[in-house]
């Protein structure tokens, strides 16, 4: 009998694993260990392992006598393979079923047969059973009490420390949202929360991640610890030279590879971000398509932005003059939920192929969405030090902040930027700074009113309505302004609301319960001063987190909902007499991102979009982003660019060579 720590269970069941399912590359190196460990598929919690932790738990199981370390004639790496069937004396069936065990926790008999499909091959329940009772009869498993309303008991294996009555527990009844520090600031309804939340003593170690869509538990996933973090960055600062060293055209061939691997898998990316944010699967399937072009922009165009370029030739014994482009070294990105395949390789992209490494921090509400990319770039030739996974809410985002990094990149909302800016304000540390918006439309009185409505309504509910830079706010001209109001509420109403799994339907649930409380809040203050519901208004009966889509008229700038970000299935429409109203209107907002004018004279658009404070200007169109063209907020929308050759530059240091011959 063997008695292993958690962390022990993971690298040997690893190593089983691998044996099984990867015998070509079998034994396995520190390196390629410590991606098996951190997989976020098969795997129950989701870890993040550093290597001095799996070299340390290597040490203890070579003392239990279940692994060795083998090194292969001509080989210099070290590498490590099991003995544990050999120590257990244990057979197909037997080391199948415990090494399962090991990866996921507790199992029922059907998920047993499920997930050891590539281990052994069961031909019945029956078979999975009584290879559970062998290993019962020699102390190797249990079987934990059926409860209430569960169809099969489960087993646990006891070769794992543990406290019994707490996994019996945990198997029964998942446990309740971490309720991690920062994660759910509900006055801000915002993309992203936590990084400038204050530290606290109270340490979460695990977060929960369950469904929107119906409150269920999802997964656990392992929380990176204050200390962890430091010693990421270390690693990543150690592995950041030898990466820039590599010849941009590796860089690139690598980056390729993950786009055709993600592309690959983009069916089941796609229902892992609908299972976690609740988006809808044919929106997420469309976000993962889509990123695909914008990967492919970065690896044709990053390396011309970063080519050396002479200015002057230095001809008849002139000084030459050069410039050439370095990396910034580390980058910290704090990403977001809303559009995590967006945000987060918008940044993680040129940032790789410019030759820095990043530590990168889902956020918590799309954490295995965010683990799912480290992965694929992890199997795609990324080194793991260069790519490295933060996991956690607001605690943990502060302390990747003020860690020893050299650029903070970072998607939320505006009061979480104020503190991100003031955490680094006293360090020479560059900052990206995506923000929250406002977007206001103004519909002229010379649209088709019909169209005119249903790309408002796109604009607006798009996503559930949460995107920084969705349609809030509605200035429809007096003259057309009943007619758009009932087209309106006509293509609102039409919307299907329901399970996001569920190819027909437009809208989800909202990604954060708590949200629904804001939106709630928003209504009733306008409804308090004189608005009135067109359709929707109220939070929908049913498990999970829900919001009908909401159109309200006869409002006013002195509303919530018209002034502060809403980032839900919430739109306001106010009538205005002329372009100088709907102007002003359009421009009274402490936010900068973007503006829309739907007319059909593109002049008309073009002058007054020209006149507004908006990083984005769009005609007949909004809510919408180009890899080609910069993406930057005004106000209280941001600080930076991303994307196209502006967003590239934000990741190299320009140097400046005179040469005299």
């Amino acid at each position: 009998m063997i008695n292993l720590s958690a962390e022990e269970a993971r690298v040997l069941g690893c190593l089983m694993e691998k044996a099984v399912t990867t015998p070509d590359n079998y034994p396995l190196s520190v390196n390629a260990l410590i991606n098996a460990c951190n997989q976020s598929t098969n795997r129950d919690p989701i870890v993040s392992f550093d290597e001095s932790t799996v070299e340390r738990v290597l040490e203890g199981l070579r003392d239990k006598g279940v692994s060795r370390r083998v090194r292969a004639t001509g080989q210099r790496v070290v590498k490590h393979r099991h003995i544990v069937d050999e120590a257990l004396q244990l057979s197909v069936p037997e080391y199948s079923v415990l090494g399962v065990l090991l990866l996921r926790g507790a199992q029922t008999p059907g998920e047993l047969k499920q997930r050891s499909e590539r281990w052994h091959s069961f031909r019945s329940l029956d078979d999975v059973e009584e290879t559970l009772q062998r290993l019962a009869d020699r102390g190797y498993v249990r079987q934990l009490e059926r409860r209430p309303g569960q169809k099969e008991s489960r087993w646990v294996t006891l070769v794992v420390s543990a406290d019994e009555s707490a996994v019996e527990s945990a198997a029964a009844s998942p446990p309740e949202p971490a309720g991690l520090p920062g994660s759910e600031p509900a006055p801000e309804p915002s993309s992203q929360t936590a990084p400038g939340a204050e530290l606290e003593a109270r340490v979460e170690r695990s977060l929960e991640v369950r469904n929107p869509a119906t409150g269920e538990h999802v997964r656990s996933v392992a929380v990176t610890e204050e200390r962890e973090v430091e010693r990421k960055v270390e690693r990543a600062r150690r592995a950041q030279p030898d990466w820039a060293a590599r010849p941009f055209d590796e860089r690139a061939e690598i980056v390729r590879v993950f786009r055709n691997l993600l592309a690959a898998e983009a069916e089941e990316c796609a229902r892992l971000t609908t299972r976690e944010v609740g988006k809808p699967i044919a929106q997420s399937r469309n976000e993962v398509r889509a990123v695909l072009e914008r990967i492919d922009w970065n690896i044709a165009h990053v390396g011309d932005v970063i080519a050396p370029r002479s200015v002057t030739a230095g001809a008849g014994g002139a000084v030459e003059e050069r410039v050439t482009h370095d990396p910034v070294g580390l980058v910290a990105h704090v990403s977001a939920w809303n559009y995590p395949y967006f945000v987060g390789l918008n940044t993680i992209v040129p940032a790789l192929l410019t030759g820095n490494a990043v530590l990168y921090k889902p956020s918590e509400h799309a954490t295995l969405t965010g683990l799912r990319l480290v992965d694929v770039m992890h199997r795609s030739g990324v080194p793991v030090d260069v790519l490295q996974a933060i996991v956690g809410g607001g605690v943990v985002g502060a302390a990747l902040v003020a860690s020893d990094v050299d650029i903070v990149c970072f998607t939320g909302s505006y009061e979480t930027g104020r503190r991100v800016a003031r955490s680094v304000s006293d360090r020479f540390v560059r900052l990206q700074l995506e923000l929250g918006g406002k977007d206001g439309a103004y519909v002229c009185d010379d649209v088709d009113v019909v169209s005119a409505a249903l790309a408002v309504a796109e604009g607006a509910f798009y996503n559930g309505g949460q995107s920084c830079s969705a349609i809030e706010r509605v200035y429809a001209h007096d003259a057309i302004f009943d007619r758009f109001v009932d087209a309106l509420g006509d293509a609102v109403s039409a919307y299907r609301t329901g399970d996001p799994e569920d190819e027909q339907t437009d809208l989800g649930p909202l990604a954060r319960a708590a949200h629904v409380d804001v939106l709630e809040a928003q209504v009733a203050d306008a409804v308090a001063k004189g608005a009135r519901v067109v359709c929707g208004g109220t939070r929908i009966d049913r498990p999970g987190s829900w919001f009908a889509p909401t159109v309200l008229v006869d409002v006013d700038p002195s509303m919530s909902v018209m002034r502060d970000e809403t980032f839900g299935p919430v739109i306001g429409v106010q009538r205005v007499r002329d372009d100088a109203e709907a102007l002003a209107c359009l421009d009274d907002t402490e936010f900068g991102l973007g503006a829309a004018v739907f007319s059909g004279d593109r002049g008309r658009a073009e002058r007054i979009l020209s006149r507004l404070e908006v990083g984005n200007a769009y005609w007949n169109t909004s809510d919408r982003s180009s890899v080609c063209l910069p993406w930057s907020g005004r106000r209280h929308s941001g600080l930076g660019v991303s994307m196209s050759e502006s967003g590239v530059r934000a990741f190299v240091r320009e140097k400046a060579w005179h040469l005299r011959s």
